[in-house]
Parts: C-alpha cells; structure tokens; sequence
C-alpha cells in the first residue's frame, strides 16, 4: 500500500484534471491534458532532465549552505549573547523583506550563473532552521544540564552529549520545511535572470505558448521537490532514532 497509495492518489488527480479539460472544453494552449503533458514531455525529456539538473544543483548547493549558516547562527545565538542581539535582527529581515525583491539584485551583484540562485535559495532556507535550532538549544531541559554540571562536564561536553541531542528533533523539523521551500529561491532566480534550469524552461516555454511543455517542467520541478523533501525526511529519521514518531493509537489513552 505504501507503494500503491502514491499511484492511486496521482491516477485520481490526473482524471480530475482530464475530466476538468474535457467539460470546460478548453483549448490545449490554455489547459492542455494530462496525456499532451506527457507527450510533451517524453518528445523534450532529454532537454528538461538537464534543465533539471542545473536546478537540482541550485536546490542543494543552496540547501547544504542554507543549514550550515542557520545552524551556526542558531549556535552562536545560543551560547554569545551579543551575537543574538546582532543576529536576530537579520533572522528578521531576511523574512520581512520579499524574496522577489531581492532577486534582481542578486542577479545584479551575482550574475545570471549559479551563484545568484544558490544566494536565493539560501535566504529563503536560513531563516526556518536558524529559528528551529535555535528554539531547540534553549528548550532544553534544565534537569539534564544540573546533571551534566554535577558531573563536572565542560560547556563542550554538555554541548555535544546533553543540548545538541535535545535539539535535533526541533532542527529535523526546521530542515524538513527547509526542503520544502528550498526550490522556490532557485526558480524565483531563475525566472529573473538564467541562462539555465527548468524556472528558465518553464518562463520560456510560456512565453513561446507552449503551455503544455512548461506544464511538462513543472511536473519535473514536483517531482524533485518531492524526491528532495521525503529523502531528506527519511535521512533525518534514520539520523534522530530516539525521537519516534507516534501513531494516534498510541496517543489514546
């Protein structure tokens, strides 16, 4: 069923939006079917899967950088009080202000290469785990760190055995959303200044008309945002074990 489920939910929405296409009756240039999508896409696959790899590489250079930032800030906030008073005015901004307006001039500053894209989707990566490891480090329970004390652990020791292990469940959360979110920098960059990636594919396709190609990228884009986010969910899962995920059975009473 693990495997089934999946095909079952994804065969219903393809006859959903086939039997959408057919009462409406709308033209292929506006909403084309889910069989001209996969047509489109199999005549342009080789196109496409390259497109796919720029934006893949964008999506987890960006990543890799976006967690190793947030989880050093969060660190910093953690241990360094003047570092939090200076840090979390830029958690702030980096929300507060719209990743579309920052774009062009990443584009500017960065050029139309990878480097912009990977910028973008820093940004928008740093914020979620910089907070969530954060509100882990200082949610620790304050039993655990007296027992470390009584031990005469050093502030290392109870960084590493007692608060780090606290806060991974509240870090594994933060990446998770991390992933979600991680292609949107990366198409956000591209759409503004690419010479490369399915963001590019997709806002040229559109405007050539061919929706059922751009339709074709962003079913590629869905794919490997999915891909990306249930193995970074299953890594996490087998790096956290003793944080076990509950069943509503075993929440009942």
């Amino acid at each position: 069923m693990r495997v089934l489920r999946p095909l079952i939910v994804f065969a219903g929405l393809a006859f959903v939006w086939q039997a959408f296409v057919w009462l409406t009756d709308q033209p292929p240039y506006i909403l084309p079917g889910p069989g001209a999508v996969v047509l489109a896409w199999m005549e342009s696959r080789q196109a496409i899967l390259a497109h796919a790899g720029t934006t893949a590489a964008e999506i987890i250079l960006g990543l890799g950088l976006g967690v190793g930032l947030g989880c050093s800030s969060a660190l910093a906030m953690a241990y360094f009080r003047p570092a939090r008073r200076w840090l979390m005015p830029v958690l702030v901004i980096s929300q507060a202000v719209p990743v579309f307006a920052i774009a062009p001039l990443l584009v500017l500053w960065l050029g139309y290469g990878m480097a912009s894209k990977v910028a973008m989707a820093t940004l928008i990566i740093y914020f979620p785990v910089a907070a969530a490891f954060h509100d882990g480090l200082r949610r620790t329970e304050p039993g655990w760190i007296d027992l470390a004390r009584t031990m005469n652990a050093s502030r290392w020791a109870i960084l590493r055995h007692v608060r780090l292990p606290a806060a991974l469940p509240a870090l594994a959360s933060g990446v998770r959303v991390a992933a979600a979110v991680a292609p949107i920098g990366a198409v956000v960059g591209e759409w503004v200044g690419s010479s490369a990636g399915l963001g590019y594919m997709m806002l040229h396709a559109n405007a050539r008309m061919q929706v059922d190609l751009m339709f074709a990228a962003l079913a590629t884009l869905a794919g490997l945002a999915l891909t990306l986010y249930f193995t970074v969910d299953w890594a996490l899962g087998r790096a956290i074990p003793w944080q076990p995920e509950s069943t509503p059975t075993e929440d009942q009473p």
